[in-house]
């Protein structure tokens, strides 16, 4: 029972990172992990920079729960195993997760993770990730700001990648850093994440 122990926590070390009670969760597609240092990282500081600015406080970043939205990167959906059993399994476990900690802020990446969370919240209609262009996401970003309720979990889609000028890169980390942290600040009585 001890070794079948150290083994779970191995493969949970693999999947996920930080806190679970959290307030702020991330879900990764396996397959690009590096969102969170090419997205998230540029997003995050912006967060940070106008948090200070007009609070004088720093989010600790220490806690924040990142899980990789499948255990197997094998079993993303593609025109091969479209949404199989594997993910619905997964669909499921995570939706019992997010029932039982509630966060109040998930920020996926990409078309995967984002129709996994609609999924997840049982919204319609299902769509396949091919659905979610990056214009589309972004329009999705700005509802899920609009829309937000501090007292449900808010699932926010980022981008997985930027397919433009350098400039173009950085009004985005802006701009979703600007709307994002403009949420923190206004519900920053709500939030335990401050250093």
């Amino acid at each position: 029972m001890a070794h079948q122990l150290d083994i779970l926590s191995v493969e949970n070390v693999k999947r996920e990172w930080g806190d679970r009670t959290y307030p702020i969760w991330l879900l990764v597609n396996p397959k690009h992990s590096s969102v969170r240092q090419n997205i998230w990282a540029p997003v995050l500081d912006e967060v940070q920079d106008k948090v200070y600015r007009k609070i004088q406080k720093r989010i600790d970043t220490t806690q924040i729960y990142i899980r990789n939205v499948v255990c197997d990167s094998e079993i993303v959906p593609n025109t091969l195993n479209w949404w199989g059993s594997e993910v619905s399994k997964e669909i499921e476990l995570f939706r019992e997760i997010v029932l039982e900690y509630k966060p109040k802020i998930l920020i996926s990446f990409g078309a995967f993770p984002f129709e996994f969370l609609r999924r997840v919240n049982r919204s319609k209609p299902e769509k396949g990730p091919k659905s979610w262009g990056n214009a589309n996401l972004e329009d999705e970003f700005k509802r899920s700001i609009d829309n937000f309720d501090i007292n449900k979990t808010n699932s926010i889609p980022l981008l997985r990648r930027l397919f433009v000028s350098r400039a173009d890169d950085e009004n985005y980390f802006h701009y979703t850093g600007t709307l994002l942290a403009e949420k923190i600040i206004e519900n920053k009585d709500s939030f335990n994440i401050w250093i």
